[in-house]
């Protein structure tokens, strides 16, 4: 049952996988098809009215005659070289634009002579001896060098292997007639490729960044150590026989090798896959040429490249086509489509190569291979470039939808903290009127009660009037306390101070009001009504017990504020000059005075203020110090 469970869940796969590879496949086919027909089409063209093909070439001391394009044998010494040998006509009405000898194409490196005098010698130019690069050469022939007809031509031919040595036609005619099909060539073989090595410089060196900053991706280092690669092999000119030294040209030669198999890995991490530990064989070819190439003598390092490097990149290119045909069949992204097809074009342009090494493609001595697998590298790091700037949008993205939900939970945050606000302001509105109510039940209560008692006991009206008068006084008291003053005490004393002078006045009292410090008393934006009330009837028990007890003639209110190391702290002190009276050992007194000074303490500690209290024959003193912040609850009550 199981088995056939599995060939009904395959079946589909399969289906999925074809319907995947087949268009894929075909596609690729296109692309194989289109280009080959570039390759021939966009082949640059020369003057062939200017052609010179026909020479006698002298080559181990035999003579004979050969036509352009001509290969040689392989060649590791540069003693004795091909002599190739022509004649060109010069009409002197051409020669007012002035005449040069063009040669598109040649392995590795040339002597031009025209009547016996050196007008080129391509050795100087390293660059130029490099038979992948196809650069072409053009050397203006001094007019005192033409001869009117005939004229002798003579181009020794350098090789120094692996390949066979390759001398393209050669044309000699008018500069202008000649110009325009080297600075072609130049602008493909030359410009173009520069082009394409410093972009592929720039990526290297964005690709590098990209890994320092993001270690555990190293996807972006393969990538900048193979672009590294390229951009040497293409900057730094290869050594010139006969060089004493050949480990400059086996680090060249061992190069392209290993960056192919970078590329492998690259295109295994890029796509998602583990890189199999038999895979660093990819790397052997390379490491064998640079050693070789260290340890033997010049013609080792060019052997083995042409035995081992070409077919193991070849073989990369080929295993990089597979790798990206399945990165197709499972993802279908645009990524590894396109990687897919540029590897199908630079494996085109390898077997083309290959077909001119071989010699099947005769007269083809062109090398795209790596001006299409530099135009690759810079495809791949394109994609992989776009591929993090899609990743920076996602991250963007995701810090957007994050913003938002910050938004959302600080909205939700300030409606809960709005809803708390509302609820603390509520109770604190709830306990604000449980004070006042106590203290309505207490003071004016009270006083309404002995009222009614004094009525119904049938008191002097006198006495019932100065309860009623006590009674209103109170009531006035919680009025006045319920004012906004700000947290600025002196507002409630500057009423308490009027109030109280209107009832010293009948006693013919007098009241001395001074405030000692500028400020008057701190600043307490803590401060409530019932922190008002509290010290405002401690202040009017002090002034009723020195009208009523003390029988004093004067009373003086002294208001400050002093400083300590904890800061400021106001200070109120009420004294007269009354009699005085006897206060126990813990500063209490006995009877109504007694109850009086308890209920002062008492107050004072509900607002957190310290009472001090004395008395002697000289009169009496009340020091009210109040806390540098007001509670917000009921410090008596803990």
């Amino acid at each position: 049952m199981s088995e056939i469970a599995a060939k009904i869940l395959t079946r589909p796969r399969r289906r999925l996988i074809v319907s995947r590879l087949v268009p894929y496949l075909l596609l690729q086919a296109l692309i194989v098809i289109v280009t080959v027909l570039g390759l021939r089409l966009l082949q640059p063209g020369d003057p062939e009215d200017f052609a010179v093909s026909d020479f006698s070439a002298r080559e181990d001391g035999t003579m004979r005659a050969v036509r352009l394009p001509h290969f040689t044998a392989s060649r590791y010494s540069l003693a004795d070289p091909p002599l190739y040998t022509a004649a060109f006509t010069f009409w002197p009405g051409d020669a007012g634009s002035g005449w040069s000898v063009y040669l598109p194409r040649f392995s590795n490196a040339v002597e031009v002579a025209v009547n016996g005098v050196v007008v080129l010698d391509s050795r100087r130019d390293a660059n130029a001896n490099r038979p992948d690069r196809n650069t072409p050469q053009i050397a203006a022939i001094p007019s005192s060098l033409l001869r009117d007809g005939a004229n002798d031509l003579t181009v020794r031919l350098f090789v120094w292997g692996p390949l066979k040595g390759f001398l393209d036609t050669v044309y000699v005619g008018p500069d202008a007639g000649l110009r325009p099909a080297y600075e072609t060539r130049t602008l493909l073989f030359v410009t173009l490729p520069v082009v394409f090595s410093a972009w592929q410089s720039i990526l290297a060196v964005i690709l590098a960044i990209m890994w320092l900053m993001r270690r555990h991706e190293p996807v972006y280092g393969v990538l900048a150590v193979a672009m590294v690669l390229g951009v040497v092999q293409a900057f730094v000119p290869p050594p010139v026989p006969p060089a004493t030294t050949s480990r400059l040209a086996a680090v060249l030669l061992a190069s392209a090798p290993i960056e192919s198999a970078l590329i492998v890995v690259f295109g295994m991490l890029f796509f998602g896959w583990r890189w199999p530990r038999y895979g660093t064989l990819l790397f052997v070819p390379g490491l064998v040429v640079f050693v070789v190439g260290l340890i033997g003598g010049p013609p080792l390092p060019r052997i083995l490249f042409l035995v081992l490097g070409i077919p193991t990149v070849g073989l990369c290119l080929f295993l990089m086509a597979c790798v990206t045909a399945a990165a197709v069949v499972r993802r279908q992204d645009a990524a590894s489509f396109t990687i897919g097809c540029a590897v199908t074009i630079v494996l085109v342009c390898w077997v083309q190569d290959m077909l001119t090494v071989l010699e099947i493609a005769t007269n083809d001595r062109i090398f795209v291979s790596r001006l299409s697998y530099s135009a690759m590298l810079v495809a791949i790091g394109a994609g992989l470039t776009w591929r993090f700037a899609r990743a920076l949008n996602q991250v963007d993205s995701f810090a957007g939808q994050l913003v938002a939900r910050v938004g959302e939970a600080e909205e939700r945050l300030k409606a809960s903290f709005a809803r708390e606000e509302a609820r603390a302001r509520a109770a604190a509105l709830a306990n604000e009127r449980t004070r006042l109510m106590r203290d309505l039940h207490d003071g004016l209560g009270g006083q309404l009660v002995s009222i009614v008692a004094l009525s119904e006991r049938g008191h002097e009206g006198a006495t019932i009037t100065e309860a009623a008068r006590a009674a209103l006084k109170d009531l006035r008291l919680v009025i006045d306390s319920m004012d906004d003053i700000g947290g600025d005490l002196m507002l409630a004393l500057g009423s308490w101070r009027e109030r109280a002078t209107a009832q010293l006045r009948p006693h013919d009292i007098a009241l001395d009001w001074r405030v000692a410090t500028p400020q008057g008393l701190p600043l307490h934006p803590e401060l409530r009504p019932w922190h008002v009330i509290q010290i405002v009837r401690i202040l009017d028990e002090a002034v009723t017990n020195a009208v009523k007890h003390a029988e004093a003639r004067h009373i003086a209110v002294s208001i400050e504020t002093l400083d300590d190391d904890h800061g400021p702290y106001g200070v109120i002190s009420v004294t007269d000059d009354g009699k005085g009276f006897a206060l126990a050992g813990n500063g209490a007194s006995a009877g109504q005075t007694a109850r009086g000074l308890r209920n002062m303490r008492s107050r004072a500690a509900r607002c957190g203020a310290v009472l001090d209290l004395s008395s002697d024959a000289s009169g009496t003193r009340v020091r009210l110090q109040l806390p540098q912040r007001f509670p917000d609850s009921d410090a008596a009550a803990g």
